[in-house]
């Protein structure tokens, strides 16, 4: 009689690890796609350390409306940017966009 091998290497009685939901942006709040940035709401160069979960196209939006020194007096108050009416449109824009949306953000004017 043979014995029955207690390891099949075509069986996987291991159950399979489920995906951790997804982190939502800082600042539009949609979940984020398979692309994490992790944005310093205060710049570095003005002694920021916090990072906190963004789109691309989100901190794109931030870089483009806002100075460093801007960004470092609103600080991690997201409604304080949001206030902006440029902020506030594209995220009402962006509300309804799959996760992983990417678009061309206009430049920063100097």
């Amino acid at each position: 009689m043979a014995r029955k091998n207690k390891y099949d290497p075509y069986v996987d009685d291991e159950p399979e690890e489920q995906a951790p939901p997804p982190v939502p942006c800082w600042l539009c709040g949609r979940p984020t796609g398979s692309t994490i940035v992790w944005h310093h709401p205060v710049p570095k160069s003005r002694g920021g350390r916090d990072v906190v979960p963004m789109h691309g196209i989100c901190q794109q939006t931030l870089i483009a409306n806002f100075t460093n020194s801007e960004l470092q007096r609103a600080g991690l108050d997201v409604d304080q940017l949001l206030a902006n009416p440029t902020v506030r449109k594209f995220v009402d824009w962006v509300a309804n966009k799959d996760p992983d949306f990417t678009a061309t953000i206009a430049k920063k004017k100097r």
